[in-house]
């Protein structure tokens, strides 16, 4: 099962989809009668004067907007502080200004998972599994990862005093590191497999993941790519042009991609495909999970309906809403629902709330059997609308094995220290310099090790639960320890020899000629 734990003035000119995409739309305020008014104001006053503990104004005001905000009943439609809109601008645009890290924590320790090629960090000789103890003069005991990043982040051209410990020594090592504009890359993760099937690892459609995956693509084909696996999954979305563009890729001219419905006939927009395709006749198979969301949907979508490629995992988020965003004077935005979108065949893929008994009875019984609309692709297929994307070959366990689950049970609300056992063997392993591959296996006497840690912090797991459960720790005990020792290509690697969803898209690609075969395939599957 795959485990993946990772907008400028312009972003009020652009459309976005980020865990739901967002519309511009132009700013028209609008008062309600005099009377209501007064009645906000009045109760706001009463509150103020009258409440028996003091309450501020500025605070009276944020709570009537998150009330308001949550009586819409939507997840989607919230407040965003100056700071959150200036972390979305950031992912949209790919870039922030700091030194290339990406940490998270590990026995109450900032900890390096992993670094950016080529970034500041990599040249001042900062290595995955170093700990920050100190930044900036400051101790980073018991710090969260969002006070790190603002902690390390800066403008560019200035410096960061950091202090690293490394695994397996006490000794300290100051730094001085140069923060400077960071480019994220969209397109985390390009290679050809055995059997010349081509992997993209689309991590977010930001501003350049259209230029990124095109060029990926092309060196992929220069190597003798007959297949290609977009993975998709765990990206929240992007930037609904970039999905729009994306999926231009692999469609026909006058093809449909995606057509957005707000209020009235005047708020209906239909993207349709504009150019020819880039590599008509590749095999595509595209991988989706519960955490592939809004522009993720919208090219799975669009892929499926016109029968391009073969969507293999499990039911997507679910994410048919479009969101827009208003700028507000306190420099923050307005993240607001505005519009539903579907795909090319007419499917709304937002998840259906389920039912009530009174309503189920309410329904005529013919009526009962099938809630769930239908639609038919291109060629036919039948696909549903509600509850995303669902896979035309359904792959990867969707619950935990027993023996897992029984381990998670004796975990309990102790995850986190199972977690930081892990990771203190690997460093112990790292600094111990006995590996001499990524392929290493996972023996019996590393997960004695692992198990004598797990009880010295206090685990009290029954060696049996913990001995059943050996797929699932080899599997995690080895890439953690990949990581550490030879970094996330490794353990990249090694997950993906694992992962039951990549084997089953493999497997479909194998010596498939064409995007027709591929579905015939799949039918078969």
């Amino acid at each position: 099962m795959r485990r993946r734990l990772f907008f400028s003035a312009a972003i009020f000119g652009a459309a976005i989809v980020s865990g739901g995409w967002l519309m511009q739309r132009g700013m028209t305020p609008t008062e309600g009668p005099a009377s209501r008014a007064r009645l906000l104001d009045d109760v706001m006053a009463k509150v103020r004067d009258n409440y028996v503990d003091p309450v501020a104004d500025s605070v009276l005001y944020r709570h009537t907007v998150d009330g308001m905000l949550r009586q819409l009943r939507d997840p989607h439609s919230t407040y965003l502080s100056p700071e959150r809109l200036q972390r979305l601008m950031e992912r949209t645009q790919a870039n922030y200004a700091g030194v290339g890290l990406q940490v998270d924590i590990r026995d109450g320790w900032p900890t390096v998972l992993s670094i950016f090629q080529g970034s500041p960090a990599e040249r001042a000789g900062i290595e995955i599994g170093d700990r920050l103890v100190d930044v900036k003069g400051q101790s980073t005991r018991g710090w969260t990862v969002d006070e790190t990043v603002r902690a390390v982040r800066g403008a560019p051209g200035t410096n960061v005093a950091i202090t690293v410990e490394r695994p397996g020594s006490s000794v300290r090592i100051p730094l001085s590191v140069a923060r400077e504009a960071i480019h994220v890359r969209a397109v985390r993760r390009a290679m050809l497999l055995p059997g010349s099937v081509g992997y993209l690892d689309v991590n977010e459609f930001s501003e350049v993941v259209t230029q990124e995956l095109v060029a990926a693509v092309d060196s992929l084909m220069k190597h003798g790519m007959t297949g290609l696996v977009m993975d998709l999954r765990g990206n929240p979305g992007g930037l609904l042009d970039q999905g729009v563009a994306v999926t231009d890729l692999f469609l026909d001219p006058g093809q449909s991609i995606v057509t957005v419905r707000a209020r009235g006939v005047e708020g209906t927009h239909s993207y349709t495909d504009s150019k020819p395709q880039a590599w008509a006749g590749l095999p595509m198979v595209v991988l989706v999970n519960g955490g592939s969301a809004s522009a993720s949907e919208i090219v799975a979508g669009a892929l499926q309906d016109h029968d391009r490629a073969v969507i293999v995992g499990s039911p997507s988020y679910g994410k048919g809403s479009a969101q827009s965003v208003f700028p507000l004077r306190s420099g923050g935005a307005l993240k607001l629902t505005t519009a539903r979108w579907y795909t090319p065949s007419g499917r709304s893929i937002s998840k259906v709330a389920r039912p009530s008994r009174d309503e189920l009875d309410a329904v005529a019984p013919e009526a009962k059997e099938d809630t769930v609309a239908r639609f038919r692709t291109d060629a036919g297929r039948k696909v549903r609308g509600g509850g995303g994307i669902v896979p035309d070959v359904m792959a990867g366990d969707t619950i935990a094995p027993p023996a897992e689950m029984a381990l998670q049970r004796a975990l309990g609300d102790k995850m986190g220290v199972f977690r930081d056992a892990i990771a203190d063997y690997a460093a112990t392993l790292k600094a111990a310099h006995g590996l001499t591959s990524p392929d290493f296996p996972v023996t019996v006497q590393m997960r004695d090790q692992l198990y004598v840690r797990m009880r010295a912090r206090g685990l009290k797991v029954d060696r049996a639960v913990y001995d059943a459960a050996q797929a699932v720790v080899s599997e995690l005990l080895g890439a953690e320890v990949a990581r550490y020792s030879f970094g996330v290509d490794a353990m990249f690697r090694r997950r993906m020899n694992s992962d039951p969803v990549m084997q089953r898209a493999v497997a479909l690609l194998t010596d498939t000629k064409s995007p027709k075969q591929l579905l015939e395939r799949a039918a078969s599957h």
